[in-house]
């Protein structure tokens, strides 16, 4: 084998671990994060009647002197068009602070309750969560969630442990 080829394949043999071993550290996106969620924890229970509480999970970016933030809203579904909608009144938490990104994850909540149904009907809910990293006033980057099942959280189920993705109201 001439003298340059052999250093071009010693070359190229001595990069591919070091490639291999880079791809295994890059870290996992918040993006695609198991730990960035958004669930209904209340439906319409005895100690919290006509309410849908919304819980979101948010993980830390790790990155010094970001903050981050949670917005929870809630949307009815539209038997008549079959479509989801937000709802425009008394239904948005505005952005709600949860603390440094330098944290693995943060948990927060907001209830809302909401008047009862006409009587035999009920209304169908579901909370859509915003998620945004700020450093200073600047947002560097967000998601959005709308509500899912299945989410272990720290507090405010009711009962206790629960999660689904959507609530009724009757």
């Amino acid at each position: 084998m001439p003298r340059p080829l052999a250093v071009a394949v010693l070359t190229a043999l001595l990069l591919v671990p070091t490639a291999a071993t880079a791809a295994k550290r890059k870290p996992r996106s918040i993006y695609h994060s198991p730990l960035l969620w958004a669930t209904v924890n209340v439906c319409d229970t005895p100690s919290s009647p006509d309410t849908i509480g919304i819980r979101g999970s948010i993980p830390g970016s790790g990155v010094k002197g970001e903050k981050m933030f949670l917005r929870f809203q809630v949307q009815y579904f539209s038997r008549t068009d079959g479509k989801w909608h937000n709802i425009t009144q008394g239904a948005d938490s505005n952005w709600v602070p949860v603390g440094s990104a330098m944290y693995k994850v943060r948990e927060a909540g907001w209830s809302f309750r909401f008047n009862a149904p006409a009587a035999g009907s009920t209304d169908l809910l579901r909370g859509a969560v915003s998620f945004e990293w700020r450093k200073g006033t600047r947002v560097v980057r967000h998601a959005r969630k709308r509500t899912t099942g299945g989410h272990e959280s720290a507090a405010g189920s009711d009962p206790p442990g629960y999660s689904a993705p959507n609530c009724e109201i009757k």
